[in-house]
């Protein structure tokens, strides 16, 4: 399988590329400074996606495209439900199915009616990502877009650690363990999200991943 990674230089957008790579995937690596990604089974391609045009050629001939967007680089996280917008409109005229879309877990339910990010001990410094991420999901969701999209959240707390090749899925209610954590390491997030690639199971949805 072709796929298309934007955002490939982030830390999320990597550790999916590795991923990506290890299974033999064929693997675009989109992103402002292209530079950084010449290495093995990776076409790299420079793309600021808050410039008009040049998508249509990143993603060219790719199976699906994986988003890993979330705006904490430049400091704006305006950028997130902008890009939701944008590939909604343009992935479909540049011939792409599938959009994989990197979540917050921020949007995901506490308590029926009450998002993880509403919540007092929510970490103010992530606080603006993650009303940026809920506004790109209710973007997707409102959509008629013809893109099949899937939006994927992690636990509230994904961090560098072990790839296992352990996880759950969940929906739009946040995971939790017998302790109440809610945790996910980076590599075995990027491991459900090529499950989810290479199986097409969910089809314009929210899931949720976490151990």
């Amino acid at each position: 399988m072709k796929i298309a990674i934007l955002g490939a230089t982030g830390w999320i957008g990597s550790t999916i590329m590795t991923e990506a790579l290890n299974r033999q995937h064929e693997v675009i690596a989109i992103s402002r400074d292209a530079v950084k990604l010449e290495q093995s089974g990776v076409t790299s391609h420079s793309l600021d996606l808050l410039a008009q045009g040049g998508l249509n050629e990143a993603v060219a001939g790719a199976d699906l495209v994986i988003a890993a967007i979330g705006g904490r680089a430049k400091g704006n996280h305006d950028m997130v439900p902008e890009t939701a917008r944008r590939l909604l409109a343009e992935l479909p005229q540049a011939g792409t199915k599938r959009l994989l879309w990197v979540g917050g877990a921020g949007s995901l339910e506490v308590a029926p009616g009450v998002t993880l990010v509403t919540v007092p001990e929510f970490p103010a410094e992530y606080k603006d990502e993650a009303l940026a991420q809920a506004q790109a999901l209710e973007i997707f969701r409102q959509s008629d877009s013809p893109l099949d999209w899937l939006f994927i959240s992690p636990a509230a707390e994904i961090f560098p650690g072990e790839r296992t090749g352990n996880y759950r899925l969940g929906g739009d209610q946040l995971l939790t363990d017998s302790e109440g954590n809610s945790k996910i390491s980076v590599q075995d997030y990027a491991v459900a999200l090529l499950d989810q690639a290479e199986k097409t199971e969910h089809h314009n949805t929210r899931i949720g991943i976490a151990y």
